[in-house]
């Protein structure tokens, strides 16, 4: 009887064991890829074909700083990109805030930097001189109209972007139902458009009565239409929203994150280096994140998707 116990008690050790084994080999083998060539990818804001053209000097100088080829390419939407992580075809992703949350989710793609920008003052009519990781969305009405709080918004028609769009949607859609008013009630109108500063015309042309933008695009709109951001203002300013991310995919090892992000940390203080993130991206620089950085946008989303039902 004892013999027999003494051999299970052995069979199990083996077991355990080889489960640990296994799974310590799992988690090696789940961070251990160690890029030969580095393939970057990003949505551009403005023209694909322009911006491309520009960002390409940025392999030169991430080859110059990793040791490796670099090759950066541009992707019609940040989906593209997330699927494009997730079957390995892309090693790094520019993304914003709410496509890393889908990008962890399904990918376990990981953060490694927020992009640094201008803030500004409440109005979003001025920049400060002090970078932050975050930005916040307005929404927008002609000055001098009736509206002046959110309540003021139920019965109205408000321009938006997309339902994924954090600024654009998910934000200020979250707050009003906070206060009390569902967007896709109280007899309200939404109308797509795309572009925040369309956003910003729609309401300056009199087509809708708000809209969802982010802070400052109505200085956007104001390179077309001069004048505009002293005629279309805001009556209400949401939380911060997080800045856009620098992602990697979730099986890079961590000395390569690392190294990733301390080169584009390095360039971006450099005169070149900042010139093609400014002008590709419209980033100023570059910080550490975490994942934890995210857990907002995950709350609002919640919520969105109650409001959405």
């Amino acid at each position: 009887m004892f013999n027999g116990i003494k051999k299970l008690r052995i069979l199990l050790g083996i077991l355990v064991g080889l489960f640990i084994g296994n799974s310590l080999i799992t988690t090696v083998q789940a961070s251990s890829y160690t890029p030969k060539k580095l393939t970057v990818q990003f949505v551009p804001s403005v023209d694909a074909g322009n911006i491309e053209s520009k960002a390409k000097p940025l392999e030169k100088l991430l080859s110059q700083q990793l040791g490796i080829p670099v090759q950066v390419s541009v992707s019609t939407n940040f989906n593209t990109i997330v699927e494009a992580m997730g079957s390995k075809k892309v090693d790094v992703g520019f993304l914003p805030s709410d496509a890393y949350v889908v990008a962890h989710k399904q990918n376990h793609d990981k953060v490694i930097l927020q992009a640094l920008r201008y803030g500004s003052n409440n109005s979003g009519t001025k920049e400060s001189k002090k970078l932050v990781n975050y930005y916040r969305s307005q929404i927008f009405v002609k000055k001098n109209s009736k509206i002046k709080s959110l309540k003021d918004l139920k019965g109205k028609t408000i321009a938006v972007q997309d339902t994924t769009s954090s600024s654009g949607w998910i934000y200020p859609a979250v707050e009003m139902y906070q206060h009390g008013i569902n967007i896709n009630k109280n007899k309200i109108k939404t109308v797509q458009v795309k572009g925040h500063d369309q956003g910003i015309l729609s309401v300056y042309n009199g087509d809708t009565d708000a809209a969802f933008a982010y802070q400052k695009a109505q200085l956007v709109a104001q390179k077309d239409t001069p004048g505009i951001a002293q005629k279309v203002v805001p009556i209400y300013t949401t939380a911060k929203i997080p800045n856009d991310t620098v992602t990697v995919r979730g099986d890079m090892s961590p000395k390569w994150q690392n190294k990733v992000a301390n080169a584009l940390i390095k360039i971006s203080k450099t005169k070149k280096g900042h010139k093609i993130i400014s002008e590709v991206y419209s980033h100023e620089g570059y910080v550490r994140s975490k994942d934890s950085n995210f857990n907002i946008i995950r709350k609002y989303d919640k919520i969105a998707q109650k409001i959405n039902k």
